[in-house]
């Protein structure tokens, strides 16, 4: 394809994703397609010939979008939102269109001083101090990873240099709390720190670690003869947005200099907003942080910012210095190789960019404090509904309900919140998810997608008592 033949293209494809996103209401919400049926409609056999681009917009519109859970349609509430901004996709059409290769300072050093600025952009949005230093990873999960692995090393005195944690005499553990991501115990696995070493701490009426429980289990691991390595605090659970209280953990953390690593991946967005940063109060004395301007900020995936206090720890963990590599700015510039695990890297910078530039802070905040005040709304409503329940704080933009219809036992309430959830979610017409807490199946309405307003909320809650009112009278007759 020529450059030509690209501009024509790519307009052809920029109004199609434009009709696209202005006709995305319109659209089930929930993949309509079984297993196998998106993978059976290409040929098994690759193609040999050369197709227009107006045959593969048709192939998009006919074989690709009913294979899609639309995730930025407006009656999304599964998950946690996964805004895709326009601005910051065409931050990602630029990215694709320079072509960058980030192996290197040299390689592209507007791809590694961008992301500085960006970074440190982000820094001071969210009210962090000058203390940190900031890269963009492709998730929060990868994030966690990362940390854990700096962690496993400032624990085992750089055991990497040497035997590795194998030759270590105490093994190193790690805690969480169990309603932590599950890309943290994860992370604790791929780090080598194995099953045996991960605690996963209990949590409070609020769904958040308790410090006392934290505290003893570090007591009683060092009474064991093993070494205590690293925290990971949650601000914002997924199942319920639950706060960790940090400002407690650090504390804790300081008697026996663990390892603080904040897994902020949804609520991080959050401090955008000053009235909310009391939410990860502590957080300057963590030693990382996670979150995902690719969640409830609007920034299109894969846009995660990790940020370290401690630089030259983590380049000391991940550096790899190639002779190929090497030139006479070494030492003088960021090497974003040093800082994660892959080599190549994206330029990812130019999504925030753009969507900084073109939509603005203001407006992204005035989103997210909408998107605040339908959570309230929901909340109140459901907390007035005869025989529904608000099943956990409202701390951000989730609302945890359950219908709890008089005279249902245990297996049947659950049978029947999952049941309502389901008739939602096969209709179309909207999209919630149902997970396993403390004390049963609950719905979870995630608010937050950019388009999603009042109305869209309000009759999201219509849905709800409709389905569950026609679950509850099957569950009873059968």
């Amino acid at each position: 394809m020529t450059p030509e033949e690209f501009r024509g293209a790519g307009h052809e494809l920029i109004d199609w994703i434009a009709d696209f996103r202005a006709g995305i209401e319109s659209l089930p919400v929930r993949a309509q397609v079984e297993p196998g049926e998106v993978r059976g409609r290409f040929d098994p056999k690759p193609p040999s010939g050369r197709d227009s681009i107006s045959t593969l917009i048709d192939m998009l519109e006919s074989d690709i979008v009913p294979g899609v859970t639309q995730v930025q349609h407006p009656m999304h509430f599964g998950w946690f939102p996964s805004n895709a901004s326009l601005a910051s996709v065409l931050g990602d059409i630029a990215s694709s269109g320079i072509g960058s290769l980030g192996i290197s300072w040299e390689s592209s050093p507007a791809l590694t001083e961008v992301e500085e600025v960006v970074c440190d952009w982000m820094r001071r949005l969210v009210g962090l101090s000058d203390a940190w230093r900031g890269t963009i990873h492709d998730t929060a999960s990868t994030a966690c990873l990362v940390a854990l692995l700096v962690a496993r090393e400032r624990a085992s005195g750089l055991s990497q240099n040497r035997g590795g944690i194998q030759e270590l005499e105490a093994p190193l553990v790690v805690y969480t709390s169990r309603h932590a991501h599950s890309s943290v115990t994860k992370a604790a696995l791929l780090a080598g720190y194995g099953w045996d070493n991960i605690r996963i701490i209990e949590c409070d009426e609020s769904m958040a670690m308790k410090p006392g429980a934290l505290a003893a289990a570090i007591e009683r691991d060092v009474a064991a003869g093993s070494v205590p390595a690293a925290i990971v605090a949650t601000v914002g659970t997924t199942g319920t947005t639950a706060m960790d209280p940090i400002d407690e953990i650090v504390a804790i953390a300081a008697r026996r200099g663990l390892f603080i690593h904040v897994d902020a991946a949804m609520a991080g967005s959050a401090m955008l907003l000053p009235e909310r940063r009391h939410l990860w109060e502590g957080v300057e004395a963590a030693d990382s942080i996670s979150w995902n301007p690719h969640k409830w900020m609007g920034t299109i995936l894969d846009t995660a910012l990790f940020y370290m206090r401690d630089v030259e720890l983590l380049t000391r963990v991940m550096s790899t210095n190639p002779s190929y590599l090497r030139s006479s700015a070494f030492g003088a510039v960021t090497q974003y190789r040093n800082w994660g695990v892959p080599l190549g890297r994206r330029f990812r910078a130019l999504k925030l960019l753009f969507h900084l530039r073109i939509d603005g802070i203001d407006a992204i905040r005035d989103r997210i404090r909408r998107d605040l005040a339908h959570a309230e709304w929901l909340a109140g409503e459901v907390s007035t509904a005869s025989e529904w329940e608000l099943v956990a704080p409202l701390s951000l933009q989730t609302v945890c309900v359950r219908h709890r219809p008089d005279g249902l036992e245990r297996a049947d309430l659950d049978k029947h919140t999952r049941r309502w959830v389901e008739t939602i979610n096969r209709s179309g017409e909207a999209y919630l998810t149902a997970a396993e807490i403390d004390d049963g199946w609950v719905a979870r309405v995630s608010i937050g997608v950019e388009t999603t307003e009042r109305h869209h909320v309000e009759r999201m809650w219509e849905l709800m008592k409709r389905a569950a009112a026609e679950s509850a009278t099957a569950v009873v007759r059968d």
